[in-house]
C-alpha cells in the first residue's frame, strides 16, 4: 500500500466517478429528452447530480460561511476569520466580531484531527459567537504539506496547543472535542509546569477517549483487534504525484471516509436513494438537509502516518494519557500538576464512539486539582455527535458550559444572550 501509485488511483477512482456524474447528468437533462415519457430518464439525470456532487466535495474544503451574527445592541455584526498563529500543519485562527466589545470569555475550540476539517464545528462556532470571543485550531490536510516541512505526531499536535495557549493569554478557555480532549488535557498538564502562567482559567473535554478502556466501543475493540504492523502495511499510502505533499506518508481521507460509511452503510445508502429521488422530483434544494451534512461529511483530509500510528498505539493500545505516562518531547507530564484549571466533562449517553466512562477519567487524573473545580455532565440521549452540535448541545450542554466558565473567571463577562443559532 506505501506506493504513490496507489493513492493516485484512489484519486482516479474518484475523479472518474465524479466524471461519470457529470456527464449521465448532461446527458439525461438534454431538453428534447423531454419528450419521452420515461421516468428512468429523469432518475439517471438525478443519480449524475447526486453523484457528481459528492464526489466533487470529498478533495475541497469547505468554507466557514460565517458571516454576521446578531449584537445585544440590535444591530448585525459581521464576523471575519483571521489568522492569529501560522504554522505549517495548522493555524490559531479567530472569529472576529466587528464592533463588538470583548464578551469576557475568549474560547479556544479543540477540533479533532480524525479525518474532518474543523469546519466540523461551525454549528458550534455559531452557537457559542454571540456570548464568546471564539478561536479554533484549523488543521492543515496532509496532503498539501511538503515533505520538507518534517513529521507530526500527537506529541506535534500537544505542542501547538501548548503554543496556541500562550499565545491566547492565562484569560482563556479550552473546549476540547472528541479525539484532542486528553491531548488538550496534556498540554494543560505540560504548561502547569512549564509555564503555569500561560495555562488556561478552564478545560472542558467533550466526549474524548482519556482512557478508551473505561468502557469499550468499536472504536476501540479495532484498536486492542489490530496490530501495528497491519496497520502500516494496509491503511498507509504515499501521497501521489498532483499535491504538494508528494511522498508524505499519510493515512488518506478517501481511505477514512470509506471506514465512516462502513460503519452504517445501510442508513448511507437509504440517505443517497432518498436524495436521487428527491432531486428526480425537483423537490431537493442545493443547501436542503441532505446536501447540507454531506458536502461537510465528505470533506475529508489525509492525516500524516506518525499522528495516526502515535494515536493508535500510545492513546489506544498503551493509554500513556489514561496511565499519567504520556512524554512530550522527552518530558513526562504529570496531570496531577494541574491545580488551578477548572476541569469540566461532557458525555453522552448514546455515544457509541467514546462511551460514557472514557471521558470522565480524566477528572481521576487530576489528582492535584480541588475537587470545586471538577464537574461532569452525562446527556442521557446523545450520541457522539449529538454533545457537541445539534439539539443536545443547544439547549442543554452549551448553557451549562457557558455556566462554567463564568463560575470560573474573574474577567467582567457580557451577559448570555440565549441565542444558539443553528
Amino acid at each position: 500500500m506505501k506506493y504513490l501509485l496507489t493513492y493516485d488511483f484512489m484519486e482516479s477512482v474518484r475523479v472518474t466517478n465524479q466524471w461519470m456524474g457529470s456527464t449521465a447528468r448532461a446527458m439525461c437533462s438534454y431538453p428534447q429528452l423531454g419528450i419521452i415519457a420515461n421516468p428512468a430518464i429523469q432518475i439517471t439525470a438525478a443519480w449524475g447530480e447526486v453523484m457528481e456532487r459528492s464526489f466533487a466535495r470529498m478533495v475541497a474544503k469547505p468554507d466557514w460561511g460565517i458571516y454576521s451574527i446578531p449584537g445585544t445592541d440590535g444591530r448585525d455584526h459581521s464576523v471575519t476569520v483571521e489568522t492569529v498563529v501560522e504554522r505549517p500543519f495548522g493555524d490559531l485562527i479567530r472569529f472576529d466580531v466587528q464592533g463588538r466589545a470583548p464578551t469576557g470569555r475568549k474560547v479556544l475550540l479543540v477540533a479533532p484531527m480524525s479525518g474532518h476539517y474543523a469546519t466540523l464545528l461551525r454549528s458550534t462556532v455559531v452557537s457559542l459567537l454571540p456570548d464568546c470571543d471564539v478561536y479554533i485550531t484549523d488543521w492543515h490536510n496532509a496532503r498539501d504539506i511538503p515533505v520538507s516541512l518534517g513529521k507530526f505526531d500527537i506529541e506535534d499536535y500537544t505542542l501547538y496547543l501548548v503554543d496556541f495557549l500562550r499565545e491566547m493569554g492565562s484569560d482563556s478557555h479550552v473546549i476540547a472535542v472528541c479525539q484532542p480532549a486528553p491531548l488538550a488535557l496534556a498540554a494543560t498538564a505540560y504548561l502547569a509546569e512549564e509555564d503555569p502562567k500561560a495555562q488556561p482559567r478552564t478545560l472542558t473535554l467533550i466526549g474524548g477517549p482519556v482512557d478508551p478502556d473505561a468502557a469499550a466501543t468499536d472504536v476501540t475493540d479495532f484498536g486492542n483487534r489490530v496490530t501495528m504492523g497491519q496497520l502500516e502495511r494496509h491503511v498507509l499510502q504515499r501521497v501521489g504525484f498532483k499535491y504538494a505533499g508528494a511522498g508524505r506518508m499519510v493515512y488518506p481521507g478517501l481511505q477514512q471516509l470509506a471506514s465512516f460509511m462502513a460503519m452504517n452503510a445501510d442508513k448511507h445508502a437509504k440517505a443517497f436513494s432518498n436524495q436521487i429521488l428527491r432531486v428526480a422530483k425537483g423537490e431537493a434544494s442545493d443547501h436542503d438537509k441532505h446536501n447540507k451534512f454531506y458536502d461537510e461529511y465528505l470533506a475529508v483530509m489525509d492525516m500524516t502516518a506518525e499522528f495516526y500510528l502515535s494515536t493508535v498505539e500510545r492513546i489506544f493500545k498503551n493509554r500513556e494519557i489514561a496511565r499519567n505516562e504520556f512524554v512530550v518531547a522527552g518530558k513526562a507530564v504529570d496531570m496531577g500538576k494541574i491545580t488551578t484549571v477548572a476541569v469540566k466533562t461532557v458525555e453522552g449517553g448514546k455515544d457509541d464512539i467514546s462511551a460514557p466512562g472514557q471521558c470522565v477519567a480524566a477528572l481521576d487524573l487530576c489528582t492535584g486539582l480541588p475537587e470545586e473545580k471538577k464537574a461532569s455532565y452525562l446527556e442521557p440521549k446523545a450520541g457522539h455527535y449529538g454533545i457537541f452540535a445539534g439539539k443536545s448541545w443547544r439547549q442543554n450542554i452549551r448553557p451549562l458550559v457557558l455556566d462554567f466558565i463564568d463560575a470560573n473567571c474573574d474577567v467582567p463577562k457580557a451577559p448570555v444572550t440565549g441565542v444558539a443559532a443553528e
